[in-house]
């Protein structure tokens, strides 16, 4: 088990960057697969991106790609997304949360997750 928390959240103007930080306490955080989802006001919570225990394989929603980046730091407990050229359906809640698995990309499949941190995209 791995105890989470985000950072990094604000209000920006659409076109804007930010990158949000989410560090992991307890034991093994590099042994476990790290994803980012967002969930905006009355919408389910969706996958936004996910990286593999050692960083080097990646993956994106296909509203997010080429936009987004994800990356870890496992020194550091730490995975990153980093959010250029934000657009206002980019507004969310964004969790990050641990899994075993690169494949899992639905949110039950993810046992732990961080309290998350809002991000708002205005126009």
């Amino acid at each position: 088990q791995v105890q989470l928390r985000e950072s990094g959240g604000g209000l920006v103007q659409a076109g804007e960057t930010l990158r949000l930080s989410c560090v992991g306490s307890g034991r093994n955080f590099s042994h476990y697969v790290m994803a980012w989802f967002r969930q905006a006001p009355g919408k389910e919570r969706d996958f936004v991106a996910a990286i593999n225990d050692r960083g080097g394989s990646t993956v994106y929603a296909d509203s997010v790609k080429g936009r987004f980046t994800i990356s870890r730091d496992n020194a550091k407990n730490t995975v990153y997304l980093q959010m250029n050229s934000l657009k206002p359906e980019d507004t969310a809640v964004y969790f990050c949360a641990s899994t075993l698995n690169f494949r899992n990309r639905r949110p039950i499949e993810y046992p732990d997750w961080g309290q998350g941190t809002q991000v708002t995209v205005s126009s």
